[in-house]
């Protein structure tokens, strides 16, 4: 086995094409949009892929992502191979069995674990006039409603020139969210992220209507649509399933040191 850093868009996207709702993150990361922020290592066999991990360095703290559907030892030796050269800390996103790698002693924070759910029905069409696609213009807005009500989530501002984010209006004041982490028309995929409902305003749908708009909405230019979700957050789990995701694998998340 070989270890080395892969630049080949179409070697990588045919190896995570076996798997695509595995792998759903690290497609939309080949994205114009996102590549120059990524670093691909491969661990090869005969020149072919094994496995692949993703190192983005498109925020403040960098991330590290490696999925597979089988502990095959493959990406516990990969991750052993290439420690050195990962940054002094940075979060993980990672197949479970593999965050031991790390040792428990350097598990800075641990935030658990989450579900990947993947959108298997076509969701309810939504008509409601409180709802509208959100620009830039609406950035503090938008900022101001996940300071009270999502206040440890990552936002990408960036992302809102996909056009792919939704708010729910109440009497001109911002009360929901729906959006992408992850938006690709030209590998037709998305993950969704940045949900959440203000306080005031919980128990009314808004989340349910916004995402079923959001989703009726990616449809028409990607087939794979995901997202990730706390495995304890049971209100929001039974909203997605609701909407028509199900559940189709989990990953551990933390902050470590190297």
């Amino acid at each position: 086995m070989k270890t080395s850093i892969i630049r080949d868009k179409q070697k990588i996207l045919d190896f995570l094409l076996k798997e695509p709702e595995l792998q759903l993150y690290l497609i939309g990361d080949l994205d114009d949009f996102f590549w120059p922020h990524t670093t691909w290592y491969c661990l090869s066999d005969k020149n072919e892929p094994e496995v692949v991990g993703l190192l983005y360095s498109g925020m403040d703290t960098p991330t590290f992502l490696l999925f597979q559907s089988k502990d095959d030892g493959s990406g516990k030796e990969l991750i052993r191979s290439i420690k050195s050269v990962l940054p002094e800390k940075f979060n993980v996103h990672l197949s479970p069995g593999l965050l031991e790698i790390f040792g428990s002693q350097n598990i800075i924070k641990d935030y658990g674990q989450n579900l990947r759910m993947i959108l298997k029905r076509n969701p309810e069409a939504v008509s409601d006039e409180n709802i509208r696609r959100l620009s830039r213009n609406d950035l503090d807005k938008i900022e101001n409603l996940f300071n009270v009500s999502y206040p440890d989530n990552w936002f990408d501002s960036r992302m809102l020139e996909t056009g792919k984010y939704f708010g729910y209006f109440t009497e001109k004041m911002l009360t929901g969210i729906a959006g992408v982490h992850v938006y690709s028309d030209k590998y037709r995929i998305a993950a969704l992220g940045n949900i959440t409902t203000h306080p005031g305003y919980r128990g009314r749908k808004i989340a349910y209507k916004l995402t079923s708009y959001l989703c009726t909405d990616l449809k028409k230019t990607v087939t794979l649509i995901g997202l990730n979700v706390k495995s304890d957050n049971m209100a929001a789990i039974k909203c997605y399933e609701n909407i028509g995701f199900e559940i189709t694998g989990r990953y551990d998340e933390c902050l470590v040191r190297n």
